[in-house]
């Protein structure tokens, strides 16, 4: 009885043993775990570098169109103080002028 049970024994550690995954079992499901990984890590720096290019891009574009709006709005401050300054006037101009406050209006 005691050889019986002694084989039993044995037999069930053997047959524990054997259930697990192989050496080269281990090995490719390390690898592939390590690929996948990998994989994960360039996508995501993939996306990362892409997202960054796609800010600058807005970041400049946005830059130009202010530039623009700043040019537009200094053209348009010029027109109007350009407007609202009197215009200068010719020297015969000002000699009429200067004959008409002499005289006062008369002549």
């Amino acid at each position: 009885m005691k050889k019986l049970l002694s084989l039993l024994a044995i037999a069930g550690m053997i047959s524990l043993v054997s259930c697990g995954p192989s050496k080269e079992e281990q090995e490719r499901a390390a690898k592939a775990k390590a690929d996948s990984i990998a994989k994960v890590v360039a996508d995501s720096t993939a996306a990362a570098q892409a997202a960054a290019a796609a800010q600058a891009a807005a970041d400049s574009l946005a830059a130009a169109q202010a530039a623009e709006k700043a040019k537009a709005d200094s053209l348009a401050a010029a027109e109007k103080a350009k407007a609202a300054k009197p215009h200068s006037k010719t020297p015969a101009q000002k000699k009429t002028e200067e004959a008409k406050k002499a005289t006062r209006g008369r002549g």
